[in-house]
């Protein structure tokens, strides 16, 4: 019914849900290793390779086998779609987590630590004593409104009031609205200003809801890398009936009359009604809109001014470097059993906007100082043409959370099947065949 290209964490989620939905599904990948482009690679001679560096690690970096190194920066909120998807699936049985120990904003040159909830607003330092009571006040109202209950609006339409409006309400100013917007809700630009609050006032509450689950921060992180979550979903289609073949070069994909029919692998023709497949696989049926650049750095030391966090996630708001996107800061370490002990891995990323990708992240290089080591990594965007039953996933954006990424897996879904995206479609068959005890 169902053919996959690559083993990115879209195309197994969708693998898992579509075998457990009762399809016949076939997962290729040309890699040797799941994930593509979200894997986590190891050991760190073959980072070494990927990256063209000449040598052997040296001894100070361990054992090779000690690493698990991410190529996209990636945390999952606590209360987000993708643990809502790992839980509705079951695949936690295969995973463990860690809480992120931090989530931090930049202003003028430091980092501090979001403030999320109302006794963290008053004791921020982030803020001036009457920008603090204001602040709290908004918090107050974010976490009293309730979209079923017109009494908690306080005269904001939801729909029509853009969210801009909301902070003048609340009289914040921009570094406040700065940290909340990008922060707290996550946006990469600025453009939610002019848009109805709705959205953004949800999104705040996830953060809160996230944090309220384990403390710390909002954010889990799989113990030995995001490298496992392709694989957790993999095992969950196999239980289900579906086929995994790595190491399966893709030679061609046919269609016949505008409308995919199969694909062709060493000499072979494995039929299909459906074919989801990341951009790289279909390069002449997408176009170039934009780039973004990664840094993977490895460090001997946690980030300054974070209370020694062994994992944290800093966001550089775009107003604060003069950009029209953010930077964004995803660091974790041996704790999570991805590194030797000791060391640190921190990934830095954003989006592109001029010629010189690499002045661009140097706020966040600075954050890190000193650095060991440095690979840098320049990743285009692509514009997604549809085509009849061939689904397209789009490129991992810059963000460190999985949101987006969850957006594009229900869009295909729904592209798809006809209909919306339900988790309770995801649920495990309790008497399937293929179920396990």
């Amino acid at each position: 019914d169902v053919q996959e290209y690559s083993s990115v964490v879209v195309e197994c989620i969708l693998s898992g849900i579509m075998s457990v939905n009762g399809k016949k599904v076939l997962h290729m990948d040309r890699n040797s290793y799941y994930g593509g482009e979200s894997a986590s690679i190891t050991p760190l001679e073959d980072l070494y390779k990927r990256f063209n560096i000449p040598g052997s690690p040296p001894s100070s970096m361990g054992r090779g086998r000690d690493w698990n190194v991410d190529l996209i920066p990636k945390f999952l909120m606590a209360n987000g779609q993708l643990v809502k998807m790992l839980l509705y699936t079951e695949v936690t049985r295969y995973l463990d987590f860690k809480v992120t120990e931090g989530s931090f904003v930049y202003k003028g040159g430091k980092i501090y630590k979001v403030p999320s909830t109302e006794a963290e607003a008053l004791a921020s330092s982030l803020m001036g004593l009457f920008e603090k009571r204001r602040f709290r006040k908004f918090l107050v109202y974010v976490a009293n409104f309730d979209e079923k209950d017109s009494r908690t609006f306080e005269g904001v339409d939801p729909r029509k009031t853009t969210m801009r409006d909301v902070y003048k309400k609340f009289d914040l100013g921009q570094d406040v609205i700065d940290f909340t917007g990008h922060a707290l809700a996550l946006y990469r630009t600025d453009d939610y200003l002019d848009q109805p609050c709705y959205e953004t006032i949800n999104r705040i509450k996830l953060y809160s809801d996230s944090l309220a689950r384990y403390g710390k921060s909002p954010y889990l992180y799989p113990l030995y890398g995001l490298g496992e979550l392709p694989q957790g979903f993999a095992r969950l289609s196999a239980i289900y009936g579906g086929t995994y073949m790595l190491n399966k070069p893709i030679e061609e994909i046919i269609v016949k009359d505008g409308q995919v029919i199969g694909v062709k692998s060493e000499g072979e023709i494995a039929r299909c009604k459906q074919l989801i497949c990341d951009p790289s696989y279909v390069k002449d049926r997408v176009k170039k809109v934009g780039q973004v650049i990664r840094v993977i750095c490895i460090l001997s030391h946690p980030i300054k001014n974070t209370n020694d966090a062994n994992s944290c996630q800093i966001i550089i708001p775009q107003n604060q470097v003069n950009r029209k996107s953010d930077i964004y800061v995803c660091m974790i370490s041996s704790a999570h059993n991805v590194a030797a002990q000791g060391k640190y891995i921190a990934i830095v990323s954003t989006t592109v906007e001029t010629r010189e990708p690499e002045k661009e992240i140097r706020p966040a290089l600075e954050l890190l100082e000193p650095i060991e080591q440095k690979h840098f990594k320049i990743i285009s965007v692509s514009q997604l043409y549809l085509f009849l039953q061939i689904f397209i996933s789009r490129t991992y954006d810059a963000t460190t959370h999985f949101e987006t990424t969850c957006d594009d897996i229900k869009d295909i879904y729904k592209r798809m099947t006809g209909s919306e995206f339900d988790f309770e479609e995801m649920k495990r068959k309790k008497n399937d065949i293929y179920g396990e005890d």
